[in-house]
């Protein structure tokens, strides 16, 4: 197995404090679902987005608060070591009030994109691999040659990729797994695709515009300078 767990740094600019908590958010959250054992399943389908509850004008609260919740350790913790390796750049660059904003739009856009292609599914929606798909696809345009640190697991040795190149690999097989759930007939449990491709896609759009906001947001500041 193979996996990020870190990057080249962004020195100076905003402490990332705002992707901090929703990590140990997260992991709180995910504890009390353990806590709850057998009851866990009631939990996450009243906080669980599903779709056909939205596209019928019910709880749209969910859209938020699913983005809290995970199925699984695994699940769990492959999200907050991607969130852990590409949230607090962009956190840096953009400053925490503004990030706290974008992640959460991210994860709507992610929410909705989901529902566009599975309007009718019963099945709770739960994670925050929409709301990081968002910040990976900033990271993409904003750090295209960061360098990411990955980790063969079963060999316990580390090497580095460019950034471009790991999240373009990584939204490739988005995109071939999420048309190849197109093809599927029925209502079953499985990855949330194209809430990944609708955040990546956020992402991109919002990586674009802070680029371009940053000399107004910080007219007279140095450009911050990575270091590996």
């Amino acid at each position: 197995m193979i996996f990020p767990i870190g990057d080249t740094q962004v020195q100076g600019g905003h402490k990332p404090f705002v992707s901090y908590t929703f990590i140990i958010l997260n992991v709180l959250v995910f504890f009390y679902e353990f806590y709850l054992g057998p009851s866990a399943n009631e939990f996450i389908m009243t906080y669980g987005t599903i779709p056909q509850e939205i596209t019928t004008g019910k709880d749209y609260f969910t859209l938020f608060t699913s983005m809290f919740l995970h199925g699984g350790w695994m699940h769990l913790i492959g999200n907050m070591m991607f969130l852990w390796v590409f949230a607090d750049n962009i956190e840096a660059k953009i400053g925490s009030s503004r990030f706290l904003l974008f992640y959460l739009l991210g994860g709507l856009a992610a929410s909705l994109a989901h529902i566009i292609f599975n309007s009718t599914s019963t099945i709770p929606s739960v994670g925050a691999s929409g709301a990081i798909a968002a910040v990976m696809g900033a990271y993409l345009v904003m750090f295209p040659h960061s360098k990411i640190k990955m980790l063969v697991l079963i060999l316990f040795r580390s090497f580095h990729i460019p950034a471009f190149i790991f999240l373009g690999l990584w939204i490739g097989q988005q995109l071939l797994a999420g048309f190849g759930s197109l093809a599927e007939t029925k209502d079953t449990p499985g990855v949330a695709w194209w809430a990944h491709i609708g955040g990546f896609v956020a992402g991109l759009i919002a990586g674009y515009y802070f680029k371009q906001a940053m000399d107004r947001w910080h007219p007279n500041a140095s450009v911050p300078k990575n270091y590996v």
